[in-house]
């Protein structure tokens, strides 16, 4: 990216009343604020792994106003994205289950109604994490150089055939594979008045829908401390399902044994689009959500 070139652009769209800045700079990603009157604007240049976030916001945007961000330009050839404020993210103010209570209904509902859409995702580039797919992902989990012990390897090895196992179970359920975002955090998460928005989708696939909440569940987990037992859980995944209908709350158990894997298979895809200068830093948490899969493995 240009920073030329993005700035000409942007002002195509905006008018900034002040020096546009850095707000973020990473591998898959650069953010640059654009203060505008009344607040900023927001601007993503996405590396080639995420290419697919602009014209997948963009029609999440248009389908979805008030529960994702709003977008003011995208350029799909370049991988820019332009988006209004969308208030303050939700890790501001800790990372309370209550929000939470609220928001994970209205992002089922949005999943629910992107199912229909989910073959024009996939033809423009979302990744594919479907079920059936997914045993051919563990196999190249298998032959990744992975951050885990020899033993840790060796467990991950004999469940391949348990794991193929779980996502015939899963698909044979029927779920919808819709846009799952599988970043789905406090981050993530922003507040503006009444409205709960999602942002940052450049991680997303089209997927059994409950995979989403292998993030929120871990990061209640390591941030907030809640015990597995914690009566949050069943509060919130309740509260998920509901506009999925009644009965779902063993194919949810499953999907998300399942979810947790096909998490590890998120990070494998970004972690060969890394520099070498940054692997350590994401092995040292990619460690941590194999470790949280490989639990998952029964005994």
């Amino acid at each position: 990216m240009k920073p030329v070139d993005a700035e000409a652009w942007i002002c195509r769209h905006v008018d900034p009343v002040g020096e546009i800045t850095l707000g973020r700079e990473r591998p898959w990603s650069t953010v640059l604020r654009v203060p505008v009157d009344g607040g900023a604007a927001w601007f993503k240049a996405c590396a080639p792994v995420q290419a697919f976030e602009p014209r997948l916001s963009t029609e999440l945007s248009a389908r979805w106003s008030g529960r994702v961000g709003e977008v003011l330009a995208h350029d799909e050839e370049r991988g820019w994205l332009l988006l209004a404020d969308a208030g303050r993210a939700l890790v501001e103010i800790g990372n309370p289950p209550e929000v939470w209570l609220a928001a994970l209904p209205r992002y089922a509902e949005l999943q629910h109604g992107e199912a229909v859409h989910a073959g024009g995702h996939l033809a423009h580039g979302v990744p594919d994490l479907r079920e059936l797919t997914l045993p051919g992902r563990y196999d190249e989990l298998l032959r990744s150089d992975l951050p885990l012990s020899p033993a840790e390897v060796e467990a991950l090895r004999r469940f391949s055939l348990g794991f193929s196992d779980l996502c015939e179970q899963l698909a044979s359920l029927g779920l919808p594979p819709t846009v799952q975002h599988d970043d789905l955090h406090h981050a993530n998460l922003y507040l503006s008045g009444d409205d709960l928005r999602v942002l940052d989708w450049g991680d997303s696939s089209i997927a059994c829908p409950f995979f989403s909440l292998v993030v929120t569940f871990r990061l209640l987990d390591e941030q907030n401390g809640l015990p597995p037992d914690d009566p949050w859980y069943a509060r919130l995944r309740n509260a998920y399902l509901e506009p999925w209908g009644p009965g779902l709350t063993e194919a949810f158990a499953l999907a998300l044994r399942v979810g947790a894997f096909a998490h590890t298979f998120a990070w494998l895809r970004q972690r060969e689009h890394l520099p070498a200068e940054e692997l350590p830093d994401h092995d040292r948490w990619f460690a941590v959500v194999l470790r949280r899969a490989i639990a998952r493995i029964p005994r």
